[in-house]
């Protein structure tokens, strides 16, 4: 599972959800990059949001594999109310509710996510060895944190590995990462 490229939000730190804003200049170059340690790969899948399906996009075109086939199961979660503001902006109109972690009406919880995306995951397991689920960090983090994987923020073009075998989904590996400004791909230290 790979979370998006940088999107024109991310760059201005405005929480998302189901908005849709579009890749920025960067956010197309980490996808780019990316694509190219990508290696073998039978099929993409992506959000139906534009940030996860243009980075698909961009992936499978690399990758010479496609088309990318969409489905909203795989989109943000959704940030009610704090769609489209800043963390500063939260803060003034929710104060202390960030650090307290009280999510706003309409926030879709983890629960929610995880009841949404996992069926689509499973369905996946027939389909090919190697498959790229481009996504977003809400989701990607609810489903590691279903699969007992102790979550940290996953950045733009950062991806987990899963195994999908017997209808079990579970976590495989380190957290693969893109820098998004020198946009080279690593592996984070081992801890």
């Amino acid at each position: 599972m790979v979370r998006h490229g940088q999107s024109t939000w991310n760059a201005d730190g405005r929480w998302q959800g189901h908005a849709d804003p579009p890749l920025s200049d960067l956010g197309r170059q980490q996808a780019k990059e990316a694509a190219r340690h990508l290696g073998q790969v039978d099929l993409i899948v992506a959000s139906d949001l534009q940030r996860a399906t243009e980075t698909a996009q961009i992936l499978a075109e690399e990758a010479g594999v496609g088309p990318v086939e969409l489905d909203p199961a795989y989109r943000e979660r959704d940030a009610g109310v704090w769609t489209g503001m800043t963390r500063d902006e939260i803060e003034a109109a929710f104060p202390g509710a960030l650090e307290r972690r009280e999510n706003p009406p309409g926030f879709e919880g983890d629960a929610a996510l995880v009841e949404r995306a996992m069926p689509a995951l499973l369905a996946l397991e027939p389909r090919g060895e190697v498959i790229v689920v481009v996504s977003h960090g809400g989701l990607i983090g609810a489903v590691e944190r279903s699969c007992g994987v102790d979550h940290s923020r996953i950045p733009n073009l950062g991806a987990r590995v899963f195994q999908l075998e017997g209808g079990e989904l579970t976590a495989h590996g380190p957290l693969l990462l893109v820098d998004p400004h020198d946009v080279t791909v690593t592996a984070p230290p081992e801890t």
